[in-house]
Protein backbone atom coordinates (compact mmCIF):
# COMPACT_ATOMS: atom_id res chain seq x y z
CA UNK A 1 0.00 0.00 0.00
CA UNK A 2 1.76 3.20 -0.85
CA UNK A 3 -0.42 5.60 0.76
CA UNK A 4 0.90 8.77 0.07
CA UNK A 5 0.87 8.48 -3.68
CA UNK A 6 -3.02 8.88 -3.23
CA UNK A 7 -5.08 11.98 -4.70
CA UNK A 8 -6.50 14.34 -1.58
CA UNK A 9 -8.33 16.87 -3.63
CA UNK A 10 -11.64 14.91 -3.31
CA UNK A 11 -11.22 14.54 0.11
CA UNK A 12 -14.28 15.62 3.18
CA UNK A 13 -12.70 17.34 6.00
CA UNK A 14 -12.47 16.94 8.73
CA UNK A 15 -11.60 13.54 8.69
CA UNK A 16 -13.07 12.35 12.56
CA UNK A 17 -10.51 10.30 14.64
CA UNK A 18 -13.80 7.43 14.08
CA UNK A 19 -17.16 7.49 12.39
CA UNK A 20 -20.15 5.27 13.64
CA UNK A 21 -21.83 7.05 10.66
CA UNK A 22 -20.30 5.78 7.80
CA UNK A 23 -20.75 2.21 9.85
CA UNK A 24 -24.29 2.57 10.11
CA UNK A 25 -24.18 3.56 6.35
CA UNK A 26 -23.43 0.25 5.49
CA UNK A 27 -25.24 -2.06 7.66
CA UNK A 28 -27.84 0.58 9.40
CA UNK A 29 -31.11 -1.45 7.79
CA UNK A 30 -30.12 -4.47 9.35
CA UNK A 31 -29.54 -2.39 12.86
CA UNK A 32 -32.51 -1.19 12.65
CA UNK A 33 -35.10 -4.45 11.80
CA UNK A 34 -33.02 -5.80 14.80
CA UNK A 35 -34.18 -3.07 17.39
CA UNK A 36 -37.47 -3.08 15.85
CA UNK A 37 -37.68 -6.66 16.39
CA UNK A 38 -37.31 -6.52 19.94
CA UNK A 39 -39.56 -3.53 20.50
CA UNK A 40 -42.28 -5.26 18.80
CA UNK A 41 -41.27 -8.90 21.16
CA UNK A 42 -42.17 -6.84 24.76
CA UNK A 43 -39.25 -8.90 25.94
CA UNK A 44 -36.80 -6.01 27.03
CA UNK A 45 -34.14 -7.67 29.28
CA UNK A 46 -32.16 -11.21 29.53
CA UNK A 47 -34.37 -12.17 26.58
CA UNK A 48 -33.45 -14.39 23.49
CA UNK A 49 -30.50 -11.98 22.22
CA UNK A 50 -28.89 -11.32 24.70
CA UNK A 51 -28.77 -15.71 25.37
CA UNK A 52 -27.72 -16.07 21.52
CA UNK A 53 -25.05 -13.65 22.28
CA UNK A 54 -23.67 -14.54 25.41
CA UNK A 55 -23.45 -18.18 23.26
CA UNK A 56 -21.82 -16.45 20.33
CA UNK A 57 -19.65 -14.46 22.11
CA UNK A 58 -18.25 -17.51 24.30
CA UNK A 59 -17.50 -19.57 21.42
CA UNK A 60 -15.71 -16.58 19.62
CA UNK A 61 -13.29 -16.48 22.96
CA UNK A 62 -12.69 -20.31 23.67
CA UNK A 63 -14.21 -19.68 26.72
CA UNK A 64 -17.37 -21.87 28.11
CA UNK A 65 -19.23 -18.69 29.61
CA UNK A 66 -19.94 -15.08 28.75
CA UNK A 67 -22.10 -13.41 30.77
CA UNK A 68 -23.65 -10.03 29.50
CA UNK A 69 -23.29 -7.05 31.77
CA UNK A 70 -24.37 -3.64 32.07
CA UNK A 71 -21.10 -1.90 31.03
CA UNK A 72 -17.40 -2.34 31.06
CA UNK A 73 -16.84 -0.43 33.84
CA UNK A 74 -19.17 -3.25 35.57
CA UNK A 75 -17.45 -6.23 34.13
CA UNK A 76 -14.50 -5.41 35.91
CA UNK A 77 -15.81 -4.66 38.94
CA UNK A 78 -17.81 -7.90 39.06
CA UNK A 79 -15.13 -9.86 37.90
CA UNK A 80 -12.99 -8.38 40.44
CA UNK A 81 -16.02 -9.39 43.32
CA UNK A 82 -16.80 -12.75 41.70
CA UNK A 83 -12.92 -13.74 42.98
CA UNK A 84 -13.38 -12.40 46.96
CA UNK A 85 -11.59 -8.78 46.12
CA UNK A 86 -12.48 -6.88 48.44
CA UNK A 87 -11.00 -4.26 51.80
CA UNK A 88 -7.88 -4.70 52.13
CA UNK A 89 -7.01 -6.33 49.12
CA UNK A 90 -4.50 -5.53 46.01
CA UNK A 91 -4.64 -5.61 42.59
CA UNK A 92 -1.79 -5.29 40.37
CA UNK A 93 -2.16 -3.50 36.86
CA UNK A 94 -0.96 -1.38 34.53
CA UNK A 95 -0.50 2.72 35.45
CA UNK A 96 -1.51 3.42 31.67
CA UNK A 97 -4.83 2.93 30.80
CA UNK A 98 -8.45 4.26 31.22
CA UNK A 99 -9.62 5.33 34.41
CA UNK A 100 -12.32 2.48 34.38
CA UNK A 101 -9.31 -0.06 35.33
CA UNK A 102 -8.28 1.38 38.55
CA UNK A 103 -11.81 2.50 39.26
CA UNK A 104 -12.99 -0.68 39.46
CA UNK A 105 -10.79 -1.73 41.70
CA UNK A 106 -11.09 0.92 44.18
CA UNK A 107 -15.51 0.45 44.24
CA UNK A 108 -14.21 -2.82 45.69
CA UNK A 109 -12.46 -1.23 48.61
CA UNK A 110 -8.95 -3.17 47.34
CA UNK A 111 -6.25 -0.73 47.00
CA UNK A 112 -4.46 -0.80 42.87
CA UNK A 113 -1.15 -1.04 42.96
CA UNK A 114 0.74 -0.30 39.44
CA UNK A 115 3.32 -1.18 37.18
CA UNK A 116 5.34 1.07 34.99
CA UNK A 117 4.77 0.38 31.21
CA UNK A 118 7.53 -2.08 29.32
CA UNK A 119 9.65 0.14 27.69
CA UNK A 120 8.85 -1.55 23.74
CA UNK A 121 6.66 0.47 21.63
CA UNK A 122 3.75 -1.91 23.19
CA UNK A 123 2.60 0.70 25.70
CA UNK A 124 1.95 -2.54 27.11
CA UNK A 125 2.09 -3.34 30.97
CA UNK A 126 5.77 -4.33 32.61
CA UNK A 127 4.94 -8.03 33.17
CA UNK A 128 8.96 -8.58 34.50
CA UNK A 129 8.17 -5.77 37.24
CA UNK A 130 4.83 -7.34 38.85
CA UNK A 131 6.84 -9.89 40.92
CA UNK A 132 8.82 -7.32 43.01
CA UNK A 133 5.09 -5.60 43.42
CA UNK A 134 3.68 -8.65 45.35
CA UNK A 135 2.54 -8.32 48.77
CA UNK A 136 0.70 -10.79 51.30
CA UNK A 137 -2.27 -8.81 50.81
CA UNK A 138 -2.25 -9.22 46.84
CA UNK A 139 -5.17 -11.36 45.34
CA UNK A 140 -5.03 -10.52 41.80
CA UNK A 141 -3.54 -9.10 38.54
CA UNK A 142 -5.39 -6.77 36.37
CA UNK A 143 -3.73 -6.61 32.67
CA UNK A 144 -5.12 -4.13 30.02
CA UNK A 145 -4.97 -5.35 26.46
CA UNK A 146 -4.31 -1.52 25.33
CA UNK A 147 -5.16 -0.19 22.04
CA UNK A 148 -6.01 -3.70 20.97
CA UNK A 149 -3.03 -5.45 21.33
CA UNK A 150 -2.50 -8.58 23.47
CA UNK A 151 -0.36 -8.46 26.54
CA UNK A 152 2.04 -11.81 26.82
CA UNK A 153 -0.42 -13.99 28.88
CA UNK A 154 2.12 -16.77 28.69
CA UNK A 155 4.48 -14.94 31.33
CA UNK A 156 2.06 -13.03 33.24
CA UNK A 157 -0.25 -16.72 34.16
CA UNK A 158 3.32 -17.88 34.96
CA UNK A 159 3.62 -15.36 37.34
CA UNK A 160 0.15 -15.34 38.83
CA UNK A 161 -0.28 -19.33 39.05
CA UNK A 162 2.98 -19.04 41.28
CA UNK A 163 2.01 -16.71 43.61
CA UNK A 164 -1.97 -18.07 43.52
CA UNK A 165 -3.74 -14.94 42.26
CA UNK A 166 -6.73 -14.17 40.10
CA UNK A 167 -6.03 -12.71 37.01
CA UNK A 168 -8.89 -10.45 35.01
CA UNK A 169 -8.31 -9.47 31.55
CA UNK A 170 -9.09 -6.22 30.61
CA UNK A 171 -10.06 -6.81 26.87
CA UNK A 172 -11.99 -3.52 26.82
CA UNK A 173 -9.94 -2.15 24.06
CA UNK A 174 -9.11 -5.98 22.04
CA UNK A 175 -11.94 -7.94 21.15
CA UNK A 176 -10.39 -10.46 18.46
CA UNK A 177 -6.96 -9.93 19.71
CA UNK A 178 -4.61 -13.19 20.16
CA UNK A 179 -2.07 -14.15 22.01
CA UNK A 180 0.07 -17.38 20.86
CA UNK A 181 -3.27 -17.56 18.61
CA UNK A 182 -5.74 -17.99 21.86
CA UNK A 183 -7.70 -14.94 22.30
CA UNK A 184 -7.54 -12.56 24.69
CA UNK A 185 -9.95 -13.37 27.65
CA UNK A 186 -9.32 -16.89 27.58
CA UNK A 187 -6.21 -17.19 29.43
CA UNK A 188 -7.29 -15.61 33.14
CA UNK A 189 -10.10 -16.58 35.82
CA UNK A 190 -12.35 -13.52 33.83
CA UNK A 191 -12.07 -11.53 30.27
CA UNK A 192 -13.57 -7.75 30.56
CA UNK A 193 -15.19 -6.91 27.14
CA UNK A 194 -16.85 -3.37 26.53
CA UNK A 195 -19.35 -2.32 23.92
CA UNK A 196 -19.25 1.13 24.08
CA UNK A 197 -20.59 2.77 20.80
CA UNK A 198 -16.49 3.36 20.10
CA UNK A 199 -15.24 0.07 20.32
CA UNK A 200 -14.32 -2.42 17.39
CA UNK A 201 -17.78 -4.13 18.62
CA UNK A 202 -19.87 -1.60 19.74
CA UNK A 203 -23.27 -1.08 20.11
CA UNK A 204 -25.55 2.21 20.58
CA UNK A 205 -25.23 2.48 24.27
CA UNK A 206 -23.53 0.92 26.68
CA UNK A 207 -23.11 -2.85 27.17
CA UNK A 208 -20.25 -5.36 28.50
CA UNK A 209 -19.12 -8.89 28.43
CA UNK A 210 -17.43 -10.84 31.26
CA UNK A 211 -16.07 -14.33 29.99
CA UNK A 212 -14.57 -17.29 32.09
CA UNK A 213 -14.28 -21.05 31.77
CA UNK A 214 -15.14 -21.85 35.89
CA UNK A 215 -18.69 -22.64 36.25
CA UNK A 216 -18.60 -21.38 40.21
CA UNK A 217 -17.31 -18.05 38.89
CA UNK A 218 -19.99 -17.42 36.31
CA UNK A 219 -22.68 -18.82 38.82
CA UNK A 220 -21.42 -16.29 40.99
CA UNK A 221 -21.03 -13.33 38.12
CA UNK A 222 -24.82 -14.28 37.07
CA UNK A 223 -25.90 -13.78 40.46
CA UNK A 224 -24.16 -10.28 41.06
CA UNK A 225 -25.75 -9.27 37.99
CA UNK A 226 -29.20 -9.14 39.40
CA UNK A 227 -28.77 -8.02 43.28
CA UNK A 228 -26.86 -11.14 43.96
CA UNK A 229 -30.63 -12.92 43.43
CA UNK A 230 -30.15 -16.97 44.07
CA UNK A 231 -30.36 -17.96 40.71
CA UNK A 232 -33.31 -20.85 41.66
CA UNK A 233 -35.36 -18.82 44.21
CA UNK A 234 -36.22 -15.70 42.77
CA UNK A 235 -36.64 -12.71 45.76
CA UNK A 236 -33.86 -14.96 47.30
CA UNK A 237 -30.86 -12.11 47.79
CA UNK A 238 -27.72 -13.77 48.80
CA UNK A 239 -24.89 -11.55 48.54
CA UNK A 240 -25.02 -7.81 47.81
CA UNK A 241 -24.78 -7.69 44.00
CA UNK A 242 -25.88 -4.43 41.85
CA UNK A 243 -28.32 -4.40 38.47
CA UNK A 244 -26.13 -4.37 36.08
CA UNK A 245 -27.61 -6.71 32.88
CA UNK A 246 -26.68 -6.35 28.96
CA UNK A 247 -29.97 -4.79 27.34
CA UNK A 248 -31.95 -6.80 24.79
CA UNK A 249 -31.71 -4.34 22.21
CA UNK A 250 -28.11 -3.82 22.75
CA UNK A 251 -27.35 -7.35 22.43
CA UNK A 252 -29.82 -7.58 19.26
CA UNK A 253 -27.70 -4.71 17.60
CA UNK A 254 -24.53 -6.77 18.79
CA UNK A 255 -26.18 -9.75 17.13
CA UNK A 256 -25.96 -8.02 13.90
CA UNK A 257 -21.99 -6.78 14.18
CA UNK A 258 -20.69 -9.81 15.65
CA UNK A 259 -20.34 -11.45 12.15
CA UNK A 260 -18.74 -8.02 10.62
CA UNK A 261 -15.85 -8.21 13.41
CA UNK A 262 -13.18 -10.27 11.20
CA UNK A 263 -13.63 -8.36 8.08
CA UNK A 264 -13.49 -4.94 10.30
CA UNK A 265 -10.04 -6.26 12.38
CA UNK A 266 -8.75 -7.14 8.65
CA UNK A 267 -9.02 -3.68 7.33
CA UNK A 268 -8.11 -2.37 10.69
CA UNK A 269 -4.54 -4.24 10.13
CA UNK A 270 -4.43 -3.20 6.58
CA UNK A 271 -4.58 0.50 7.73
CA UNK A 272 -1.95 -0.26 10.51
CA UNK A 273 0.12 -0.78 7.99
CA UNK A 274 -0.43 1.61 5.89
CA UNK A 275 0.30 4.16 8.51
CA UNK A 276 3.55 2.61 9.22
CA UNK A 277 4.88 2.08 5.63
CA UNK A 278 4.34 5.81 5.10
CA UNK A 279 5.49 7.12 8.51
CA UNK A 280 8.62 4.35 9.39
CA UNK A 281 11.13 6.79 8.21
CA UNK A 282 9.98 9.36 9.95
CA UNK A 283 12.76 9.92 12.90
CA UNK A 284 10.62 12.49 15.11
CA UNK A 285 8.04 9.43 15.60
CA UNK A 286 8.65 6.17 17.41
CA UNK A 287 5.78 3.72 15.63
CA UNK A 288 3.57 0.94 17.70
CA UNK A 289 5.14 -2.74 18.31
CA UNK A 290 3.60 -5.26 17.72
CA UNK A 291 4.90 -8.85 19.79
CA UNK A 292 5.49 -11.28 17.17
CA UNK A 293 3.26 -13.86 19.05
CA UNK A 294 0.54 -11.48 19.69
CA UNK A 295 -2.17 -10.59 16.68
CA UNK A 296 -3.39 -6.62 17.34
CA UNK A 297 -6.76 -5.49 16.38
CA UNK A 298 -5.48 -1.75 16.28
CA UNK A 299 -8.56 -0.41 18.88
CA UNK A 300 -6.19 2.49 17.68
CA UNK A 301 -3.20 3.46 15.90
CA UNK A 302 -0.69 5.57 18.44
CA UNK A 303 2.42 6.69 18.10
CA UNK A 304 4.94 8.85 20.45
CA UNK A 305 6.78 11.98 19.48
CA UNK A 306 10.69 11.53 20.25
CA UNK A 307 12.54 14.01 22.39
CA UNK A 308 14.12 15.81 19.79
CA UNK A 309 10.93 16.19 17.52
CA UNK A 310 10.83 19.78 16.43
CA UNK A 311 7.27 20.28 18.04
CA UNK A 312 5.62 19.95 21.30
CA UNK A 313 2.91 17.22 20.81
CA UNK A 314 -0.20 19.98 21.36
CA UNK A 315 1.48 21.90 18.37
CA UNK A 316 1.24 19.00 16.49
CA UNK A 317 -2.37 18.35 17.18
CA UNK A 318 -3.09 21.62 16.43
CA UNK A 319 -1.42 21.44 13.47
CA UNK A 320 -3.44 18.20 12.40
CA UNK A 321 -6.53 20.09 13.01
CA UNK A 322 -6.11 23.03 11.20
CA UNK A 323 -5.64 20.88 8.28
CA UNK A 324 -8.89 18.74 8.84
CA UNK A 325 -7.49 16.06 10.75
CA UNK A 326 -9.03 14.90 14.19
CA UNK A 327 -6.10 13.13 15.97
CA UNK A 328 -6.71 11.98 19.73
CA UNK A 329 -4.80 11.88 23.02
CA UNK A 330 -5.16 8.46 24.93
CA UNK A 331 -4.24 9.02 27.64
CA UNK A 332 -2.64 12.51 28.93
CA UNK A 333 -2.65 11.66 32.52
CA UNK A 334 -1.07 8.30 34.34
CA UNK A 335 -3.40 6.36 36.43
CA UNK A 336 -1.36 6.68 39.54
CA UNK A 337 -1.13 10.79 38.53
CA UNK A 338 -5.08 10.87 38.57
CA UNK A 339 -7.01 12.99 41.59
CA UNK A 340 -8.61 10.06 42.75
CA UNK A 341 -5.76 8.40 43.61
CA UNK A 342 -3.94 11.24 45.21
CA UNK A 343 -4.22 8.47 48.73
CA UNK A 344 -2.01 6.50 46.96
CA UNK A 345 1.29 9.09 47.30
CA UNK A 346 2.50 7.96 44.06
CA UNK A 347 4.51 11.04 42.95
CA UNK A 348 5.59 12.40 39.20
CA UNK A 349 8.73 10.08 38.37
CA UNK A 350 8.05 7.23 40.18
CA UNK A 351 6.77 5.21 36.76
CA UNK A 352 8.75 6.95 34.03
CA UNK A 353 8.21 5.21 31.03
CA UNK A 354 4.14 5.51 31.45
CA UNK A 355 5.00 9.43 32.17
CA UNK A 356 7.00 10.10 28.77
CA UNK A 357 4.37 8.38 27.35
CA UNK A 358 1.33 9.95 28.56
CA UNK A 359 3.62 13.69 27.24
CA UNK A 360 4.01 11.96 23.71
CA UNK A 361 1.65 9.97 22.54
CA UNK A 362 -1.09 10.30 20.29
CA UNK A 363 -3.44 8.19 18.13
CA UNK A 364 -4.66 8.96 14.03
CA UNK A 365 -7.76 8.61 12.82
CA UNK A 366 -8.20 4.64 12.70
CA UNK A 367 -11.79 2.98 11.74
CA UNK A 368 -12.30 0.51 9.23
CA UNK A 369 -13.83 2.83 7.04
CA UNK A 370 -11.14 5.01 7.06
CA UNK A 371 -10.50 5.79 2.89
CA UNK A 372 -7.22 5.36 1.27
CA UNK A 373 -7.05 8.94 -0.16
CA UNK A 374 -7.93 10.32 3.61
CA UNK A 375 -4.97 8.15 5.30
CA UNK A 376 -2.72 9.09 2.35
CA UNK A 377 -3.76 12.86 3.24
CA UNK A 378 -3.21 11.94 7.08
CA UNK A 379 0.33 10.73 6.52
CA UNK A 380 1.25 13.23 4.23
CA UNK A 381 0.37 16.16 6.15
CA UNK A 382 2.01 14.91 9.54
CA UNK A 383 5.17 14.41 7.73
CA UNK A 384 4.86 18.15 6.50
CA UNK A 385 3.76 19.37 10.05
CA UNK A 386 7.47 17.14 11.68
CA UNK A 387 9.24 18.41 8.79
Amino acid sequence: MTVLSAEVNTLQLPIPIMSLTRQYEAIGNKLEAAAIKVLQSGVYILGSEVKTFETAFAQRTHCKHAIGVANGTDSLYLALRALGVGEGDEVITTSFSYIATSEAIVRTGATPVFTDLADDGTYLMNIGSIESLITPRTKAILPVHLYGQACDMDALMTVAKKHNLGVVEDCAQAVDATWNGKPVGSFGDFGSFSFFPTKNLGCAGDGGMLTCQDDDLAGKVRSLRVHGQNAFASYNHTSEGMNSRLDEIQAAILNVKLPYLADWSASRNAIAKGYTNALKTCKFLTLPTVQKQAASVFHQYTVALTADAPLTRDAVLKALEAKGIMARVYYPITLPLQGMHANLGIKKGQLPVAERLADTVFSLPMFPELLAEEQAYICKTLLEILG
